[in-house]
């Protein structure tokens, strides 16, 4: 498809983010192996499933490509002799089952394009970094200075968002990262307004955000180039990792748990509330915050990825606020995703679960404050603090920034309205699939009562 050809009419665009479940409903002996017939289902509605049938060396090898993530998976192991014995079939089977159950319940892993290519092989059959390298290539024959040098593999954890090493012809020695990007469900500007806006992220300026060299998009994706930052992002200094290396790899399971210093968390938890203020005010929906979208500038936070809600990409914490019916704005969906930042910055890791029923020790009771606003039951329950009033609470208001550059970012009013419409429709869907898993939580509470023996 060439760079500027329209997406075919009628195009699926999936939320990748909305959890796949996996149960084994039967097993059926053959010559000499013996094959599972799993029932997968996304999200919460019975209609939306379908079976797949595997064999245990597909497991196998599923478990080989996951290996990269350093995590002890339960797999259970080999059997060479005996192996189509019905009792050790019944057993092997139950092994699977909780096997499904680690990985589908794994936040990273439940999100990777493995996982999701071995339980929905009819949406994930893509090559997505041939597919990116296709557009990219075509967009450059009309700009040749710039040159792709390699993709840069996995190191995102958006299968549809790929990213490639480049540099420009007559200045070899700049490092620049461009990424790319299919667009999402919540795409819902007009194609020339869309357009529009991802043009003006490179005259965005503000200390916080990180710098748009060049943006372009046609109907269906988006290109942009940044220059490359050695550090790393905010996650990679939290885990010690190298920006280059694959998600899983980074991430999965760090080698050494550690949280940042007190002052660190200060500053730059207040550098990230200033610019989500500034973006609110501007009316840019963001609702992309997670610590690897924020790189490190020496002591300053820059904001990443502005074009993801443009693109009408779904956020990383989508299956964890999409359960609260109270988080229903981008702004209480920032403050949300705020509280996962800054918890990862204090503990070294994510929490275990949502919402957070009690904090481990922290190097200051101001930030257990800020926690207990943003991920405790009764946040989750009651809803989110405004931006303003978290900068208002001890933990921040004492910091002094010092930063002379001037933010500038200048929106033509027809593209502010066009916003603030997109703005409402993403916030409308999001309510509708809160409803939605709300009324299955009630019918399923009801369903189990009335199954139990007192009843």
């Amino acid at each position: 498809m060439a760079f500027m050809e329209k997406p075919p009419a009628g195009k699926v665009l999936l939320d990748d983010t909305v959890p796949l479940t996996a149960a084994i409903e039967a097993s059926q002996s053959l010559q000499s192996h013996t094959e599972y017939i799993i029932r997968v289902q996304r999200g919460i509605s019975v209609e939306n499933s379908w079976q797949i049938v595997r064999r245990y060396s597909d497991f196998d090898l599923l478990n080989n490509s996951l290996q990269i993530a350093g995590l002890s998976l339960p797999l259970p192991p080999k059997k060479l002799i005996g192996n189509m014995d019905r009792e050790f079939i019944a057993e092997r089977q139950k092994g699977l089952q909780n096997y499904l159950n680690v990985i589908t319940t794994n936040h990273i892993l439940s999100n990777c394009e493995l996982v999701k290519k071995f339980l929905d092989p009819n949406n994930y059959s893509a090559n997505y970094t041939e597919i990116a390298l296709q557009q990219v290539s075509m967009f450059f024959r009309s700009e040749p200075k710039w040159e792709v040098v390699e993709p840069l593999k996995d190191i995102g954890w958006r299968i549809r968002k790929k990213y490639f090493m480049m540099k420009i012809k007559n200045q070899p020695k700049e490092r620049l990262v461009l990424s790319w990007a299919d667009l999402g469900p919540d795409k819902y500007l007009s194609d020339k307004d869309f357009q529009c806006l991802i043009k003006l992220l490179p005259s965005c300026l503000h200390p916080y955000i990180y710098r748009v060299t060049f943006a372009t998009a046609n109907e269906s994706s988006a290109l942009l180039i940044r220059m490359f930052n050695e550090k790393g992002t905010l996650k990679d200094l939290i885990y010690k990792a190298k920006p280059k290396d694959p998600f899983l790899k980074k991430y999965c399971n760090p080698k050494k748990i550690q949280g940042l210093e007190l002052q660190q968390i200060k500053t730059y938890g207040r550098q990230i509330l200033e610019v989500l203020k500034f973006l609110h005010d501007k009316g840019f929906p963001y609702g992309h915050l997670h610590t690897s979208n924020v790189m490190l500038d020496g002591d300053t936070c820059r904001l990443l990825d502005l074009e993801n809600s443009l693109l009408g990409l779904p956020s990383f914490y989508r299956s964890y606020f999409s359960q609260f019916r109270k988080i229903n704005t981008l702004e209480s969906v920032d403050v949300h995703c705020f509280g996962h930042l800054l918890y990862e910055m204090t503990y070294g890791r994510p929490p275990d679960s949502v919402p957070v029923d009690s904090f481990p020790p922290s190097p200051s009771m101001a930030v257990v404050a800020v926690l207990e606003s943003t991920l405790s039951c009764e946040a989750c329950k009651n809803g989110m603090p405004t931006v303003s009033r978290l900068l208002q609470m001890p933990l921040f208001s004492d910091v002094l920034l010092t930063t002379s550059e001037k933010p500038q970012f200048k929106i033509p009013t027809k593209l502010k309205e066009a916003l603030r419409i997109a703005k409402e429709c993403i916030e409308k869907r999001l309510i509708e699939e809160q409803k939605q898993i709300h009324q299955h939580r009630r019918l399923t509470r009801a369903q189990s009562h009335h199954g139990s023996e007192e009843e």
